[in-house]
C-alpha cells in the first residue's frame, strides 16, 4: 500500500477503531464492517485493501459493536465452572430458552480448569468474539474476569451473585432474606439446635446465606454454637463430610440447613446410613430447588431460586443492552427476583417436642 502524506491514524495509547481502518483503506466504516464480518458483496480489490489496513493497524474486530447493527445475530457467551450438575442443568435450560426466543447465538464454555491467569487470558480472548457474557457463580465474583470484560466494553450480566456489582448488571435473589426465612421456618417448627452447612467461600451468596441464618437465630434469642456450623463447597462430597461431623457431635442438631440442594441430599444420605429417619429423627432443608431436592427420599424442603428464569432474564438484559442506540451511556441493571420456600417432607418438629411418627 502506498504511503500517503497524511498523519498516521493509529491512536497513541488507545485502541484502533473501525474508523481508523476505514480512513487508512479509504473506504466507509460500513465497508470495513462488511469485510471483517465476512460478507460476500465486497470487491476483491477493496477487501484486500481493507485487510491490509487491518493488518497494518493491528485492528481487532469488536463483535460486541458489530452486533449492534444486527442484534438478532448477537453471540452471547455463558461461562461456567459450577460444581453442581443440577444447578448447571437449570442454568443451561434457561439460557437456551432465552437465546431461542431472542434469536441470539449462545456460546457455552467451561473454564473449570483455569487459574486466575488463565481466566484473564480467556476473558480477553472472549471479549473479541462475543457481544455479551453471562457469568453464573462463581465466575460472577471474579474481579479478573469482570475487569477484562468491562474494559473491553462487553456487556456482562451476573447470575446469583450475593451482592450487586455496580460495574455489571445482575439477576439475583435476596440470599440473606431467603436464608433467614428458612431458618425462621425451622424455629417455628420447634428447632433450636439448627446446624448450618456453608457454601463455597469464593461466593458472596454463601456469606449472605450464613448471615441470614445467624440473624434468624439472634432474633429468636438462640445462642450461636460454632460446633453446629460446618464448611461445605456446594458439592455432594463436601456435604457428606460436613454432615458426618455434625451427626458425630455428642449433642447433634435436630435440623440441618445446607446451603444448596446437593449438600442437603448428601445430608439425607448420611442420616439414612446412620439409621436415622428423616424427618422424624432429623429435619433437613436445602437451597435452590434443583432436581437434587426431589431425587432423594424424602423430598427436601428448600428455597426455590428460579435459576432457569434468571438465566432467561439475563439473555433479555444483554439483548436490550446490545440493541441500545446510545452506546456512550453505560446502563447496568440490578434485577432482584422473588424466591419461595418450598415445603416438602424433610421437615418436622423435633422428637423432643413430643411429636412421634409411626
Amino acid at each position: 500500500m502506498k504511503k500517503t502524506g497524511k498523519k498516521s491514524v493509529r491512536r497513541k495509547g488507545g485502541s484502533v477503531t473501525i474508523d481508523d481502518v476505514a480512513a487508512l483503506a479509504k473506504v466507509s466504516p460500513m465497508t470495513v464492517s462488511r469485510v471483517v464480518n465476512g460478507h460476500s458483496k465486497v470487491r476483491d480489490a477493496t477487501r484486500e485493501r481493507v485487510m491490509e489496513a487491518v493488518r497494518e493497524l493491528g485492528y481487532i474486530p469488536n463483535l460486541a459493536a458489530s452486533s449492534l447493527a444486527a442484534a438478532q445475530d448477537a453471540r452471547i457467551a455463558l461461562i461456567y465452572t459450577n460444581p453442581s450438575a443440577a444447578y448447571l442443568r437449570e442454568l443451561l435450560l434457561g439460557a437456551l430458552r432465552g437465546a431461542a426466543r431472542t434469536a441470539a447465538q449462545l456460546v457455552i464454555e467451561d473454564w473449570d480448569e483455569l487459574d486466575a491467569n488463565g481466566d484473564r487470558k480467556a476473558a480477553r480472548a472472549l471479549a473479541r468474539s462475543v457481544a455479551g457474557v453471562i457469568l453464573p457463580p462463581p465466575l460472577c465474583e471474579s474481579k479478573v474476569v469482570i475487569e477484562e470484560l468491562v474494559e473491553a466494553g462487553v456487556p456482562v450480566v451476573a447470575i446469583a451473585s450475593g451482592r450487586f456489582n455496580h460495574d455489571i448488571s445482575s439477576v439475583r435473589i435476596d440470599d440473606f432474606l431467603a436464608s433467614k426465612e428458612v431458618t425462621e421456618h425451622l424455629i417455628r417448627m420447634g428447632h433450636t439446635r439448627i446446624a448450618f452447612v456453608k457454601g463455597h467461600p469464593n461466593q458472596t451468596a454463601s456469606a449472605r446465606r450464613f448471615e441470614g441464618y445467624q440473624a434468624a437465630l439472634k432474633e429468636a434469642g438462640i445462642a450461636p454454637d460454632a460446633a453446629l456450623v460446618q464448611q461445605g463447597y456446594f458439592t455432594y462430597r463436601s456435604g457428606l463430610d460436613a454432615v458426618e461431623k455434625l451427626l458425630s457431635l455428642k449433642q447433634p442438631p435436630t435440623a440441618i440447613f445446607a446451603s444448596n440442594d446437593d449438600m442437603a441430599s448428601a445430608a439425607v444420605s448420611v442420616a439414612h446410613r446412620r439409621g436415622l429417619e428423616v424427618p422424624r429423627d432429623i429435619s433437613i432443608v436445602g437451597f435452590d430447588d434443583t432436581s437434587a431436592a426431589t431425587t432423594v427420599w424424602p423430598e427436601i424442603s428448600t428455597v426455590r431460586q428460579p435459576i432457569a428464569s434468571m438465566a432467561d432474564s439475563a439473555v433479555d438484559i444483554l439483548q436490550r443492552t446490545i440493541r441500545r442506540k446510545d452506546t456512550e451511556t453505560k446502563v447496568v441493571v440490578d434485577h432482584v427476583v422473588a424466591h419461595q420456600l418450598v415445603q416438602r417432607d424433610s421437615v418436622a418438629p423435633p422428637v423432643a417436642t413430643g411429636r412421634k411418627r409411626g
